[in-house]
């Protein structure tokens, strides 16, 4: 007889308990043990995911850990590390590292525990939790420093096929470090390079949440770009002065100019523009791939030159600097560029901008005849000939520095794609029609109604059903249009919108206010104590004599009154010829 083992529940399960935690989903980091674990985290700052392959949240939280690895690994050297702990095979080292719940993530540094991640398990949430820890190592930080310095050391323009001119860029934040400027140090530090500044006040709690990500961006543009911070509870004159509204702001000056960053304030979008700011403005380009390089840009400049002038390629690399890199600037000194375009070869240099994807003719040519200044030129036509007016682009469009009528189309959603094209024609024979020329600039843009349909309510009173709705606006003077000449309704086709426009240009249509008249009376009784207190802040002296001169005549006044008063009291008379005598 032979005897079969039938195995008991209590062993099954065993079994099974192994084989599972053994067959656990592999692991998006790496997984420490027992025998490693002190010895891997004893250098540097580790992040530790303590968690069960049995855990409903902790499978659910996989994909995000995974992302926050990803992030961490695929960035340069950020100075955090990732790895996980299993602790269905390792509860005694779970214990031990005082895990109580699944998942757990402790913070450690150099071996030591630091803390216990407590906040929601969100991707961004995590992100912004790790970088104030970060310390990347000196070899990572010397490493990308080299490249870094490579590709900032100089901005190669071709002048001719065998010559180069180089524009050098002097080095910028060496140290890696946020620097505090105050009032005296102020301007003559933006002058010396570009730089990023941030205003902020101590009690500010959305300026404390910033403070440990913009330290991890002035680490990460060193030997890029300045990172600098101003108080403005110390340097109150100073942030009046630059016109900060609110905390915390954020402005990029450059070669004399500022513009205020509106984006996201978390790390990766600051670093995107920081290092958008710090890129070489200009990037050389022959004859045979203009067409190409103008096809892979709704907006694309380039810079012709006849002969080699490093006046002219710095000045245009210095005004340059505040596009960010959009649109991009081309250099060339083709010949054939010089014919193809009509440049009159009296001219040693001319930029050309293309707009559309079309390289067959430019929109607009600067060259030193013309009266504008080069920076004015670029701003003014950045901008394609139409675009959607999304949270992206909305400040560069309704605030650009040349103040352009914006052409704005609610469009529903199910229409947006069909609008979006005629609106694109209807821009193009407008820029064809040639007679903007000399009067103000015209963006055509359209709206998601079903996103932006409260904020059109109440700005120009648009409700959008299933049909587009057209304004013009001025959002500069706060002021827009909804008819044209006729007096109807704008709309979606080019004889109603160029209606509208010229009706602009020559008055004859009149204006709505985009505020109600409460609005107004706020809005201009603040913009007169601005400019009262930036008086007082630009000549103090004249201020106070003002004020005491003021004082002076109010006493004055009140003497004067006081006086005729008295003259008038019973029991006093006058006498002819001026004198004055009691009354007996």
């Amino acid at each position: 007889m032979r005897f079969i083992m039938i195995p008991s529940p209590l062993s099954l399960f065993t079994t099974w308990f192994v084989l599972q935690a053994a067959a656990a989903p592999a692991a998006g980091s790496q997984v420490l043990t027992p025998q490693d674990f002190k010895q891997t985290i004893a250098d540097g700052v580790w992040f530790i995911e303590h968690f069960s392959p049995y855990c409903r949240h902790c499978r659910n939280f996989e994909p995000t850990w995974n992302r926050v690895v990803d992030k961490f690994e695929k960035q340069p050297d950020l100075g955090i590390h990732l790895a996980q702990v299993n602790c269905a095979l390792n509860g005694d080292l779970c214990t031990e590292n005082g895990v109580t719940g699944y998942p757990q993530m402790n913070l450690y540094r150099n071996g030591q525990f630091v803390e216990t991640f407590t906040k929601d398990r969100d991707f961004d949430i995590l992100v912004d939790f790790l970088l104030p820890h970060a310390e990347p190592t000196a070899n990572s930080l010397s490493s990308s420093t080299a490249v870094e310095q490579e590709e900032m050391a100089a901005e190669i323009v071709p002048v001719n096929e065998n010559s180069v001119v180089q524009v050098s860029q002097a080095e910028s934040n060496p140290l890696g470090e946020v620097i505090s400027l105050t009032s005296e140090t102020f301007d003559n530090f933006v002058a010396q390079a570009p730089t990023f500044v941030k205003f902020f006040a101590p009690w500010c709690g959305h300026c404390k949440k910033l403070a440990p990500v913009w330290i991890q961006v002035a680490r990460r543009m060193q030997h890029k770009l300045n990172i600098a911070q101003v108080n403005c509870d110390e340097f109150k004159s100073l942030c009046t002065k630059q016109g900060v509204t609110g905390y915390p702001m954020l402005f990029y000056y450059s070669h004399g100019a500022k513009t205020e960053y509106s984006g996201s304030r978390k790390y990766e979008p600051l670093v995107a523009f920081a290092d958008k700011a710090a890129s070489p403005t200009m990037q050389p380009i022959s004859a045979h791939d203009l067409d190409k390089v103008v096809h892979e840009h709704p907006v694309a400049y380039v810079l012709l030159l006849s002969s080699s002038d490093e006046h002219v390629v710095s000045e245009v690399a210095k005004d340059s600097q505040l596009l960010l890199g959009s649109p991009p600037v081309f250099v060339s000194s083709s010949k054939e560029l010089f014919t193809r375009y009509e440049i009159p070869t009296t001219e040693s240099w001319a930029i050309l901008a293309f707009k559309d994807n079309d390289p067959k003719e430019p929109t607009s040519i600067f060259n030193s005849s013309i009266p504008d200044t080069l920076s004015t030129w670029l701003f003014a036509n950045r901008l394609p000939t139409s675009l959607e007016l999304s949270r992206d682009v909305f400040q560069q469009v309704m605030n650009a520095p040349h103040n352009p009528l914006v052409v704005i189309a609610a469009t529903p959603n199910d229409v947006q794609n069909d609008v979006s094209l005629k609106l694109n024609d209807i821009a193009k024979k407008w820029r064809l029609r040639k007679s903007y020329v000399g009067r103000q600039d015209v963006v055509f843009t359209w709206m998601d109604a079903d996103q932006w349909g409260s904020w059109m309510k109440s700005m120009y009173g648009v409700k959008v059903n299933d049909q587009p709705k057209v304004v013009v606006a001025d959002h500069n003077r706060l002021v827009y249009w909804d008819r044209d000449t006729t007096g109807q309704p704008i709309q979606l086709n080019a004889v109603s919108i160029f209606s509208a426009i010229e009706g602009v240009y020559s008055n004859k249509i009149r204006s709505k206010h985009s505020e109600n008249i409460l609005e107004r009376l706020l809005r201009v009784f603040n913009s007169s104590l601005t400019n009262t207190e930036g008086f007082i802040i630009a000549h103090p002296y004249m201020a106070v004599l003002l004020i005491l001169g003021f004082l002076a005549a109010v006493v004055m006044a009140i003497k004067k009154l006081l006086d005729d008063d008295t003259d008038l009291q019973p029991g006093h008379r006058y006498i002819k010829g001026g004198s004055r005598r009691d009354c007996r």
